[in-house]
């Protein structure tokens, strides 16, 4: 019997890191981070704060924008898991500077900003379309959003050409960052001890699953030159 080095995925690990050096160019997290910092005019979030001379220092828009945005790129839409994401994934941890906003921060932001953070993120995900990068990565909104909410990984290709087919894109995106928004208003509410995320967890391993049986099925049964078919998505 082989021997080898032991492993443990459930450890904990002190690692001194880079944050910048997590958010690799090309990737959606570099392009979140970049254009959140360089690019785009925050300063509408700015009149929400009164804690100019007095009071505690407040989370910057910049950073719970980053972490939310982000979170929606993996289909996450609960404040909780975002909360839970910040505190042990290492993306996340490199968004938000290592810093963990509570999720009721992080709820009241959103549904304090609903237009702005649509229209910033409408912006943000316009130009890493037009940098031909969802070509490269799979950018999935949520495992229960309806098919018109879905994001191909081929979109670069469906949504290129004339200025009447950037306004179609452009609406396409609308309607799924609303819906992004709406879900995690609704999860807020419907789930307040972070049930969601267990229940992603559960279905994505259940769907993983059931993908690796039925290709084993195939690859143990099938005939020279027949073709597999795989499930269709919901």
């Amino acid at each position: 019997m082989p021997k080898f080095k032991p492993y443990d995925y459930s450890q904990t690990s002190m690692v001194v890191i880079n944050y910048e050096d997590q958010l690799q160019p090309g990737t959606f997290e570099h392009a979140i981070h970049h254009l959140i910092d360089k690019k785009l005019d925050l300063s509408i979030f700015y009149p929400h704060y009164q804690n100019d001379d007095t009071g505690r220092p407040a989370y910057d828009p910049a950073i719970l924008l980053k972490i939310v945005l982000f979170a929606y790129s993996r289909g996450i839409t609960s404040s909780r898991e975002i909360e839970w994401c910040c505190e042990s994934n290492i993306i996340f941890k490199a968004l938000s500077c290592d810093t963990v906003p509570h999720f009721t921060i992080i709820a009241s932001f959103v549904s304090s900003y609903p237009k702005a953070i649509e229209e910033l993120f409408e912006r943000i995900l316009l130009v890493y379309d037009q940098q031909g990068l969802f070509g490269k990565v799979l950018f999935a909104i949520d495992d229960g959003c309806p098919p018109r909410c879905k994001m191909s990984s081929n979109a670069a290709k469906e949504w290129s050409g004339t200025l009447k087919e950037l306004g179609q894109k452009r609406d396409k995106l609308k309607r799924q960052i609303r819906y992004c928004l709406k879900e995690h208003r609704r999860i807020n509410k419907a789930n307040p001890d972070n049930e969601d995320r267990i229940r992603r967890s559960k279905q994505t391993i259940k769907t993983l699953d059931k993908a690796f049986d039925k290709v084993d099925q195939f690859l143990k049964t099938a005939t020279p030159g027949q073709v597999f078919a795989p499930a269709k998505p919901a």
